[in-house]
């Protein structure tokens, strides 16, 4: 359902997988399996998934190894080979309502991003509802995947009642040994999930957290995922080992919020980062500032991860400043504001680091526009939206803001010129609000 699924193409799948579990398909014309070699699964009296579940109170999800419905923000950072990746989940404030099984289930909608070396991958909603046994059910999710900024297709999308059932997800109390599927439509999404410990501790945001899940992931291709859910933090690392890739969260809130306000090194930092993104900046002044912010701000608890992506821009910052590289300084500088934005989000409400990252991503698309890359000007438009999105229902007054980027969005990727315009009118609304 997440990390790896942005990157796999569609392939064939699974033709002798038996549809089981949680009901049928209110919709027997609904995807065919393609031909494909058989996957290995586990035997029917290991699956705790097979029975029908009952929803009362659906959009409470309060299951501590995934309380989507508590969780207002998770970033997660990695990499996949030399790829940078990064993962956004966002609560939404809407719900669904999916027609299943003859009835109706009201769904959590939680928003999922991921980008690769800072530009868009993809941008999904999923849905999500707890049983009454404390299971958290996966309904769908609703994928649009790109490439090189454009919209290139749907895959991986599905809905329960329409595609086939839901999955679980998360058992309400997991055992070792269990084994259930996320995801059960055979020949169209696949997930089988066994349980391999209950007893796990991993280093949190904060410091260790016990009680951790981990899981062994066999994906539709035949790729086996190692992933780690962390009470109050739900999905908390992914690894995939065949594919050189590793994700973690950075952080989430409101678990990791500290309170007092944002430290004046993380504010020197992010505004010496954000001087470093507009033109005629004092190069070496800026990169002395960062350097001082980091070394007054790193010394608390930070996730591994996180500390490693903001070294490594500041270390490709000071070298493109000193090769005078006007776009190895631009994107270095970008890739550094947008990572404390993570920081800044331990200390400041989420709407408000959403705003300030419209505000970046924008001031990257005017770069882009400048250099002449129309496909990166599409994928910072996408990117607009899908954080505008998720922040819009916080403001008093959004007209401003709504009007300037559906203004851009109106603009063709290749008016450069005319994209530039529109960008830098969403800057003013933004700086109005």
């Amino acid at each position: 359902m997440r990390n790896t699924r942005y990157w796999i193409p569609a392939l064939g799948l699974v033709t002798t997988l038996t549809m089981t579990g949680c009901g049928s398909s209110s919709d027997p014309s609904g995807p065919a399996p393609d031909p494909t070699p058989t996957l290995v699964t586990a035997p029917l009296s290991a699956r705790v998934d097979l029975g029908e579940p009952t929803f009362s109170d659906p959009t409470s999800i309060t299951n501590p190894l995934f309380p989507i419905s508590e969780l207002t923000q998770v970033v997660q950072v990695g990499s996949e080979g030399d790829v940078a990746l990064r993962h956004e989940l966002t609560l939404l404030p809407e719900t669904k309502t999916i027609e299943w099984n003859g009835g109706q289930v009201e769904t959590v909608a939680s928003q999922f991003v991921a980008y690769g070396d800072g530009r868009l991958l993809e941008v999904a909603t999923d849905f999500f509802a707890q049983a009454d046994d404390g299971a958290v059910w996966y309904f769908g999710e609703d994928v649009a995947n790109y490439v090189d900024g454009v919209l290139d297709n749907h895959d991986g999308t599905w809905l329960a009642g329409e595609d086939g059932p839901p999955g679980m997800i998360m058992p309400g109390d997991p055992r070792v040994g269990d084994v259930y599927r996320p995801e059960n439509i055979p020949g169209f999404v696949f997930e089988e999930v066994t349980v391999k410990s209950t007893t796990e501790t991993v280093d949190g945001p904060q410091g260790p957290i016990e009680g951790a899940l981990l899981v062994e992931e066999l994906l539709m291709d035949g790729v086996l995922e190692d992933k780690v859910f962390a009470p109050a933090y739900g999905e908390f690392l992914a690894q995939v080992v065949s594919e050189d890739e590793l994700v973690t969260v950075s952080v989430g809130v409101p678990r990791d919020h500290l309170a007092g306000g944002v430290p004046a090194p993380l504010d020197a930092l992010s505004a010496a980062a954000a001087d470093l993104l507009e033109a005629n900046a004092d190069g070496q002044a800026a990169a002395a500032a960062i350097d001082s912010a980091w070394a007054a701000y790193r010394s608390g608890a930070l996730s591994p991860l996180t500390v490693a992506q903001v070294d490594d821009a500041v270390a490709r910052l000071q070298a493109a400043i000193d090769a005078s590289d006007e776009t190895a300084r631009l994107q270095a500088a970008f890739d550094l504001a947008y990572a404390a934005t993570d920081l800044r989000l331990r200390y400041d409400d989420p709407a408000a680091v959403d705003l300030g990252r419209l505000d970046l991503v924008a001031v990257r698309l005017l770069a882009d526009a400048a250099a002449a890359d129309d496909g990166s000007v599409g994928g910072d438009i996408a990117a607009l939206r899908c954080t505008w999105d998720r922040v819009e229902h916080t403001i008093a007054d959004p007209s401003q803001v709504h009007d300037a980027l559906v203004a851009l969005e109106a603009v063709a990727p290749t008016d450069l010129e005319s994209a530039a315009t529109a960008a830098a009118d969403l800057r003013g609304a933004l700086a109005a609000l």
